[in-house]
């Protein structure tokens, strides 16, 4: 109907195709966002296929036939390389049986089409493609309803312009929570509670290997504390029995994650939640105030203790800072885990070693082991691989590559690590595979909420 004078609304359904239950099935935050952007007179509909079956699916082609699709592309695998997961072959099928069901526009988006747009667009053969955040895609459909060439939107792709440059979404951040006709925020109230909370954008760190940056910006562009703490209450009155907050890390601004903690207090925030922290020298009482507005469980991204590494990983903290991180945590009375990334630039026997001595300082935890780093465009480990000729300009990143260290392997480092853990119940290789997730999912079921990796803290 493009160009029929706006007799009717435009019919866009929104995909998440993600159905990963890995350690626990995870909320599509990001289609809040791009429904919350897109104009009110439009009709929008979300089709998360943890919940959809294909049968359910094509029932909802039909009956709601829509104009445009836009298929959230999160994660292009799972980046472990013990147990490598590669998910573009299942997209471009989805999208295949998406063409003989529909005749809309396929549109491709998320954190993960942003780092790779090129490959993942030319693989999925998508008739566009939004690089960066997905409020883009509420222009698109403007120019689209009114039959203008949609070729200036910034950080849109198709298959005659490639090629475009990443820049921070400036305009407003609204999510569209609840309000859509699937309501699928309701399997994940059934499968542990979880809901999800973005308290800012961007990210100021310069971590070596994380793509974030590139697709967010290095400028934090912070959500107002009091807008944050509204957005819990709603989730709360939603049926939350938990949220986790999916900034890089909730602690990079200390000021705002403050002020954050205190809207909770002020609305009366009564459900748990979590996030991510760096390891950073933060005020004496930080988690305390943070435990006072329903902080439980604390996500450290450690990565190494070695001084050495997270001089290579360029982390804005010590092995020193991570104990007393660690420490302060203990004290407010949170449940704290530590991740680590093994097998970076300069990662030898030594370092590991190095690692594994000092886990003994860090008590009542869990640890959370990865071997090997997901290389990805635009980030310094990507240039340091390919100045070691570990890659070329030409190697497919698409397909998952990992950096290996020159003084030390995958395996032997693997090996040191299972061999390290034994009977360490604390000890976790990986995100615990299938077997982890099933027992998370029994959990679930018995009305347990949250991540629940406390109950491994030894």
């Amino acid at each position: 109907h493009y160009g029929d004078g706006n007799e009717r609304p435009m019919k866009i359904l929104l995909i998440s195709p993600n159905t990963l239950r890995v350690p626990y099935p995870v909320y599509p935050i990001g289609l809040d966002y791009v429904a919350g952007a897109i104009a009110a007179r439009h009709e929008v509909r979300i089709a998360d296929l943890n919940l959809l079956d294909r049968p359910a699916l094509a029932g909802l082609l039909l009956d709601f036939a829509p104009d445009i699709i836009g298929l959230s592309i999160r994660n292009i695998d799972n980046t472990e390389a013990g147990a490598p997961l590669f998910f573009i072959e299942e997209f471009k099928e989805l999208i295949s049986w998406l063409r003989a069901r529909s005749r809309a526009v396929m549109v491709g988006g998320g954190a993960g089409f942003t780092i790779l747009p090129k490959q993942i667009f030319t693989a999925l053969e998508l008739d566009y493609g939004i690089v960066g955040e997905g409020e883009r895609f509420a222009l698109l459909v403007e120019a689209l309803d009114n039959e203008q060439a949609p070729d200036n939107i910034p950080g849109l792709i198709s298959a005659s312009a490639l090629e475009t440059v990443i820049k921070p979404w400036a305009g407003e951040q609204a999510r569209h929570f609840g309000k859509t006709s699937a309501n699928h925020h309701h399997f994940y109230l059934q499968h542990g509670g979880m809901l999800n909370l973005q308290t800012k954008r961007g990210c100021a760190f310069r971590c070596s290997y994380c793509p974030y940056p590139h697709i967010e910006g290095h400028t934090h562009r912070l959500v107002p504390p009091d807008e944050v703490a509204r957005t819990a209450l709603a989730l709360q009155e939603a049926g939350a029995k938990y949220f986790f907050i999916t900034d890089s890390a909730f602690n990079s601004d200390i000021g705002h994650s403050l002020a954050v903690a205190a809207a909770f207090r002020k609305v009366a925030i009564s459900i748990p939640w979590g996030g991510f922290f760096a390891p950073t020298r933060l005020p004496a009482d930080y988690f305390q105030s943070m435990r006072a507005a329903g902080l439980q469980h604390v996500e450290f991204g450690t990565e190494s203790l070695s001084a050495t590494m997270l001089r290579n990983y360029r982390k804005p903290f010590q092995p020193a800072d991570v104990l007393t991180a660690h420490n302060q945590a203990l004290a407010a009375g949170l449940h704290v885990a530590h991740y680590f990334l093994l097998g970076g630039p300069g990662e030898s026997a030594q370092t590991l070693d190095e690692t594994i001595g000092a886990l003994n300082s860090l008590p009542k935890t869990v640890f959370f082991f990865f071997t090997g780093i997901r290389i990805y465009p635009h980030t310094a480990l990507y240039d340091q691989a390919l100045s070691e000729n570990k890659i070329t300009a030409d190697t497919d990143l698409l397909h998952p590559v990992f950096y290996e260290s020159d003084a030390i392997t995958h395996a032997a480092i693997e090996k040191i690590i299972v061999h390290q853990a034994a009977d360490r119940i604390n000890w976790v290789v990986g995100s615990g595979g299938g077997k982890a997730a099933a027992t998370v999912a029994k959990m679930h079921q018995r009305g347990y909420t949250g991540p629940l990796w406390e109950y491994l803290i030894r």
